[in-house]
């Protein structure tokens, strides 16, 4: 313990995962006066670098904000462009101290403290903040040539796609965006919706898409399901029976997961529920292990899109409130 207090970096509060809400915890770590460490196995909002090149958020610039920092947007809603600008804007304006690039392999407590090795290093830290989003491990279809590299869990610009024919799977913004975009771009669209109909979708997407499928220029089978993927056709099994299509490209737009063997690995106990919730205390944020916390969408579980980055901030206040007040209350 005196050996690694003299040699490893001491930190009130170590964060792991330089998203939206782990910046937050950040600024409100600085306001308090408490040492911090910010630390991210990708770049800079790492979630936000990977959602596709032309998304538009939902919200509006200042229920993006964080720390009070203004989000001047020229749009009604930022775009990712705008929101990547804004998170590094408020980085260097308040000189946050993050280590990008660095991934963090365990967690074990060392007295009162909790040694966090790292790829590059390690740390103690009195108090650690769990901040990591769920856009690294995408939900698999778990069928015959999902392997190939044609499948594709992620798209980011449609004009790869361009004289291509592609299906695009999914209900929701994603798929809408997807398959929207890479029509306009020139592809070949057919759209696979395990649904009866579309689902959650942007209320200025929506009625473009479904205009789309009416008018015949983007093909949708509803209550159907992709079942094999090979080089150059797919099989989709519809309500009239299987259908096999000349295919290049499948974009599997079929939501992402946390790495919940993140947590097991950190200590944090999961619920013994179908949706795999985390164990907090929701007033401190609080989990089963004493000064580990988490934030943003993590808390959700399998439940994404229950936390979004304008409802989860206060996450970043109530973590660094109990921790200020579990400070004084241990110098009285």
């Amino acid at each position: 313990m005196k050996e690694d207090a003299l040699t490893i970096p001491y930190y009130d509060i170590l964060i792991i995962g330089a998203g939206p809400i782990g910046l937050a915890t950040a600024l409100e770590a600085q306001q308090a006066g408490l040492s911090y460490l910010i630390v991210e196995k990708g770049c800079l909002v790492n979630s936000l670098y990977h959602y596709p090149l032309n998304m538009t958020f939902f919200s509006t610039a200042d229920r993006l904000e964080i720390g009070g920092i203004p989000f001047a947007s020229i749009h009604s809603k930022p775009n990712r462009a705008e929101a990547m600008e804004y998170y590094r804007r408020v980085a260097d304006t308040r000189k946050l101290n993050m280590h990008l690039f660095e991934e963090v392999n365990g967690m074990e407590p060392q007295g009162d403290l909790y040694r966090i090795s790292t790829s590059k290093g390690a740390y103690l830290a009195r108090n650690v903040v769990v901040a990591v989003g769920f856009y690294g491990k995408p939900n698999v279809l778990h069928i015959p040539g999902e392997e190939l590299e044609k499948v594709r869990h992620y798209y980011f610009d449609p004009h790869f796609y361009y004289r291509q024919k592609v299906v695009v799977v999914g209900a929701n913004n994603s798929a809408a965006d997807a398959a929207l975009e890479t029509w306009r771009k020139g592809a070949e669209v057919t759209l696979v919706v395990r649904q009866p109909e579309l689902g959650s979708i942007k209320y200025w997407t929506k009625p473009d898409l479904e205009n789309r499928i009416k008018a015949g220029e983007i093909t949708c089978y509803f209550s159907s399901s992709l079942t094999e993927v090979r080089e150059r056709e797919v099989d989709i099994e519809t309500p009239e029976g299987k259908l096999t299509l000349a295919n290049d490209f499948v974009l599997a737009m079929t939501g992402y997961q946390p790495d919940f063997s993140f947590l097991e690995r950190l200590g944090v106990a999961l619920l013994p529920d179908e949706k795999c919730h985390p164990q907090y205390d929701p007033e401190t944020m609080e989990t089963n292990l004493p000064n580990v916390y988490l934030a943003g969408v993590i808390c959700g579980g399998l439940d994404t899109h229950v936390w979004f980055i304008e409802n989860s901030r206060e996450h970043a206040v109530k973590i660094v409130q109990h921790i200020v007040h579990v400070q004084k209350a241990a110098e009285v």
